[in-house]
């Protein structure tokens, strides 16, 4: 692996470090195929990321400091589909730091009123202690449907595969092939909110949230351990395909069980009865006056 700067070196340092990256790149652009420095955008702090070359894998490091983070997007944003992401997450003391990767449309294109967002993030943990990784659904600019998993390997010493699949029936999420994670249309007409029109980018972000991310935010970020880094690879888009005959997925019929084809029902059921710690479905006290969501019965 390419060796990164240290907390002492200049933005000058990263800029040079980022232009040989950036010729590594060129130069090798005939034999890696779909690199990701020709899919993804970075969106902010581009003076704290930079793409590199491990071994024939092109990766992108993002980083966080002080003063600030960063973040990339896909250049093309798409309606339904797989996509999965390698991630090798922030090392030893990263309390407060966030890592992510979520689908979101495009900011300025749709009002929050009708915004939705499909959002893994990764708790930062004092040394030694599991990582958590937090997910929520929003739809329609409502949130509030998370679920917390601690994972059960070090996310930090090698890259994981970290999986949103997305399609009219179901959001499914996926670590390292396994379902950890389903949110199903359960239909308007009940009332149950779905993300259903929206074209959405896959992106990920790194940046400091250690008013609640670690233990509640009792735990606040170590900056004398900065800079933090995630380093993203391999990010994969695979169109929804729909069953033969039907034009594109937006046409499945409902009562079909095409798309029941990608959920492993009782893997879910072992990942959830082993790994979650926090699901919003089952927090009685939460919903105590209104009463559950209307989709925690369909999900």
């Amino acid at each position: 692996m390419a060796l990164l700067p240290s907390s002492s070196s200049s933005s000058r340092h990263h800029r040079m470090l980022l232009a040989l990256s950036m010729a590594i790149v060129a130069s090798r652009s005939a034999v890696v195929a779909a690199l990701m420095y020709d899919e993804v955008e970075i969106t902010w702090g581009q003076d704290h990321s930079f793409f590199y070359m491990d071994g024939d894998v092109d990766t992108l490091a993002l980083c966080l400091d002080e003063t600030h983070g960063s973040g990339f997007a896909s250049k093309d944003a798409y309606l339904y589909g797989r996509f999965d992401v390698d991630i090798m997450l922030v090392a030893n003391n990263s309390a407060g730091t966030v890592a992510t990767f979520y689908l979101m449309p495009d900011g300025d294109e749709v009002p929050w009123a009708y915004h939705d967002e499909v959002d893994l993030e990764f708790l930062g943990n004092e040394t030694g202690q599991p990582y958590t990784l937090h997910t929520n659904v929003f739809v329609n600019g409502v949130g509030g449907r998370e679920q917390q998993f601690r994972l059960w390997f070090d996310p930090t010493t090698d890259f994981h595969t970290y999986s949103i699949e997305w399609n009219p029936k179901h959001i499914i999420i996926l670590v390292d092939g396994t379902p950890i994670r389903a949110y199903s249309n359960g239909g308007a007409a009940r009332g149950m909110a779905f993300p259903t029109w929206q074209r959405m980018r896959p992106q990920g972000t790194l940046w400091n949230a250690d008013e609640w991310a670690t233990q509640g935010g009792r735990v606040k970020t170590d900056w004398t351990q900065a800079p933090f880094y995630a380093y993203y690879r391999n990010l994969r888009v695979t169109p929804c395909a729909p069953s033969p005959g039907v034009a594109w997925c937006g046409d499945e019929p409902p009562e079909s069980p095409w798309f029941d084809r990608s959920l492993d029902a009782a893997a879910l059921r072992k990942a959830q009865a082993d790994h979650m710690i926090y699901d919003y479905c089952a927090d009685l006290k939460r919903f105590k006056d209104k009463g559950l969501p209307k989709e925690c019965n369909a999900n």
